[in-house]
C-alpha cells in the first residue's frame, strides 16, 4: 500500500502560499474606476488630436465621432479590470498572467484594423493608424495602472 503524505511543515507552507496575498478590494475598485476613466479620457484625447492632425473622413464610421471611441474603450477597460480582479483572486502570479493576456488580446483586437478596416468606405492609412493608436493607448493605460497600482501585497 502506497501512501503519499505531506509533512505538517510542507502542508502548512503549501496552504500559506495560496493565501499569502492580501487584496484590498475597496482600493482595487477605486483603481479600477480610475483605470476606466483614464483610458476613456486618453482615447478621446487621441481621437481629438488625430482629427486635428489627420482630418477624419466622415464616411469612415468607426471614427465618425468620439462617442464610438469612448464606448469601445469603456467596455474594454471594464473587461480588463474584471479580468485583472479575477487574476488577483485566482492566479498565482496575476501580474505576469495579465501581461500575457493583455499582449494576446492586443494582437487579436488589432487584426481587424489591418485586415477588415482598410476595406471600409472612407478608410485611409492615416485613419487606420489612429485607430491602432487607440488600441495602444488603451492597452498602455490598462496594463500600467492595474499592474502598478493594484499589485497584491504579501503578508
Amino acid at each position: 500500500m502506497s501512501s503519499i503524505a505531506l509533512s505538517p511543515s510542507v502542508a502548512a507552507s503549501a496552504s500559506s502560499s495560496a493565501t499569502s496575498r492580501v487584496v484590498n478590494w475597496g482600493r482595487f475598485a477605486r483603481i479600477g474606476l480610475a483605470t476606466v476613466l483614464a483610458a476613456v479620457v486618453a482615447n478621446v484625447l487621441v481621437y481629438v488630436l488625430g482629427d486635428v492632425v489627420v482630418g477624419y473622413d466622415r464616411d469612415f464610421l468607426i471614427l465618425g465621432n468620439p462617442s464610438g471611441v469612448a464606448i469601445f474603450t469603456f467596455a474594454a477597460a471594464v473587461v480588463a479590470v474584471l479580468v485583472y480582479g479575477a487574476l488577483l483572486r485566482y492566479a498565482r502570479n496575476p501580474v505576469r498572467v495579465f501581461y500575457a493576456v493583455s499582449a494576446v488580446v492586443f494582437v487579436v483586437t488589432t487584426i481587424p484594423d489591418f485586415t477588415y478596416v482598410p476595406s471600409l468606405e472612407g478608410a485611409s492609412n492615416s485613419q487606420t493608424a489612429i485607430l491602432v493608436l487607440t488600441h495602444v493607448v488603451a492597452a498602455a493605460v490598462f496594463v500600467r495602472l492595474l499592474t502598478t497600482r493594484a499589485r497584491p501585497r504579501s503578508l
